[in-house]
């Protein structure tokens, strides 16, 4: 089974995307983040046609927004709420008897201050909740992807000292981060696979005139594993030619082989 995560960054506007995602990366379940789509304009029928009947979403006009797309059955559909907040970040269902977990952590801001910077409070709060809410639990087979908008090993980012004070990169969400995968019972799915001192980006900024040219990457995108799972992990890739296609995401799709 091939998952792939990917934040597509609205799903009507690039809904011919990921028809080429389809295509090429060719997932059997696909999870989605910034759907910014309520749930009566989802493209249900566009994405069916597409070979991807079986699909469970939430999402709000304009912002966050979270579906799993599959090509085959989707049971048990649910969803938490986390922070104190009713928006749509987080959807989870069963395929082949594997929870999958959909997760848009927030952003958090550009200040890596909670008292000056409500949102990176609500960012820490947030991955604080999560860390409790899978450590209290004997979760079985599960896999959680998404965008989680921390980059945690100095490896994940461009230039690891002059991020060091820059919100995805701090620290503090770092160290949140790292204790969420161990607390959770979590495998990195990706860095296991590529191992430890791969450079590896999932995201380059639309402020760079030429991404390709200044690099200057972030790996924010994430699949973890349970550990039962990690043995079977049997490939993984960054699918990095769709930051070049038209119109793109600032986000590439990620994607593991089970």
């Amino acid at each position: 089974m091939k998952i792939t995560s990917w934040n597509i960054n609205s799903v009507r506007l690039r809904l011919p995307l990921l028809e080429q995602v389809f295509a090429t990366v060719a997932p059997d379940v696909i999870c989605l983040q910034e759907t910014k789509c309520v749930d009566d304009q989802f493209p249900t029928e566009a994405i069916a046609d597409m070979g991807y009947p079986y699909q469970a979403y939430r999402g709000e006009k304009s912002y966050n927004g979270v579906a799993i797309l599959s090509r085959l059955p989707l049971r048990d559909a649910s969803h938490e709420l986390w922070a104190g907040k009713e928006d749509c970040r987080h959807i989870s269902a069963i395929v082949n008897d594997i929870r999958i977990h959909n997760f848009y952590i927030p952003a958090g801001g550009d200040v890596p201050e909670r008292d000056e910077n409500p949102k990176f409070g609500h960012k820490l709060d947030f991955v604080k909740e999560v860390t409790a809410y899978f450590a209290a639990q004997d979760q079985g087979s599960a896999v959680m992807v998404g965008d989680l908008n921390i980059a945690p090993l100095a490896e994940d980012v461009w230039s690891t000292k002059q991020l060091r004070n820059v919100v995805s990169h701090t620290d503090l969400e770092r160290e949140r981060l790292l204790s969420l995968i161990a607390k959770g019972g979590w495998h990195d799915a990706i860095r296991g696979h590529f191992g430890p001192e791969e450079i590896l980006y999932s995201w380059w900024s639309y402020r760079a005139r030429d991404y390709r040219a200044s690099n200057r990457g972030r790996r924010l995108d994430h699949i973890f594993v349970t550990n039962d799972l990690a043995d079977k992990v049997t490939s993984a890739e960054i699918f990095a030619e769709a930051r070049g296609w038209e119109k793109p995401s600032d986000h590439v799709p990620i994607s593991i082989t089970l």
